[in-house]
């Protein structure tokens, strides 16, 4: 599948040009330098939930061809969480480059299946090491394999092609594992355990008060005159 995104150059800031139809965005990478442009939001946020980070997109500025390029960082509105600046980075299709590549959970867990429990998730991407033209979108993890509670799936039981090499997390880290359902027992006493806690900070703050009222006191005894007869 060709992915394929149009923009166009800018001279002025990303904020006085940004829209709802007009997202600004920077394109960096293979030691030339950094070109602001304009995005169409629509077409880009379409485009993103295609490609994600780790899919190669053909690239065409102002209709000339870029080259292929990575969503490498987006930023959002923290109050609206829409997209308001986008980063491209340009790739060299000859270069062995790193990337972000996100892991989806595929099958069932036949022992969560038999026995109930909850398919606990360590991590939910991981970073790869190869050429431009042998990068995958993500990497499916089959949680079919987890038939008893001792099974666990790490870092270096994920399938990949052999052109690319995982280099982080470290190949012993843990990506999924089944933990078998509390029982009514085990959920009681945490329950128990939850309002028999007591608040450390309260009891300070009291000791605190005391201590500072006690202080005042022996300060106005102190300083009280003698009483003349």
């Amino acid at each position: 599948m060709t992915l394929q995104l149009s923009a166009s150059k800018r001279d002025v800031r990303g904020e006085k040009i940004r829209t709802k139809t007009i997202l600004p965005a920077v394109v960096y990478g293979m030691g030339g330098a950094a070109t602001s442009i304009t995005l169409n939001q629509d077409e880009f946020v379409r485009l993103y939930k295609q490609a994600g980070e780790a899919s190669l997109i053909d690239l065409s500025l102002d209709g000339k061809d870029e080259g292929k390029v990575l969503i490498h960082d987006i930023a959002y509105d923290p109050v609206s969480d829409e997209i308001i600046h986008v980063d491209l980075r340009r790739i060299d299709m000859n270069k062995t480059m790193t990337a972000t590549v996100e892991l989806r959970f595929v099958g069932e867990a036949p022992v969560i299946k038999e026995q109930g429990g909850t398919l606990m998730h360590n991590i939910s991407e991981v970073e790869v090491k190869c050429l431009p033209k042998d990068l995958i979108s993500h990497i499916d993890v089959d949680v079919s394999v987890l038939k008893t509670f001792d099974d666990l799936i790490k870092v270096k039981d994920l399938t990949v092609p052999g052109s690319v090499t995982i280099t982080n997390p470290n190949a012993e880290d843990l990506v999924a594992k089944a933990t078998p359902a509390m029982s009514e027992e085990e959920m009681k006493a945490m329950e128990e355990a939850s309002k028999s806690a007591v608040d450390l900070s309260k009891i300070e703050s009291a000791g605190k008060k005391k201590e500072d009222e006690e202080a005042a006191e022996a300060g106005a005894g102190e300083a009280a005159p003698a009483k003349k007869e």
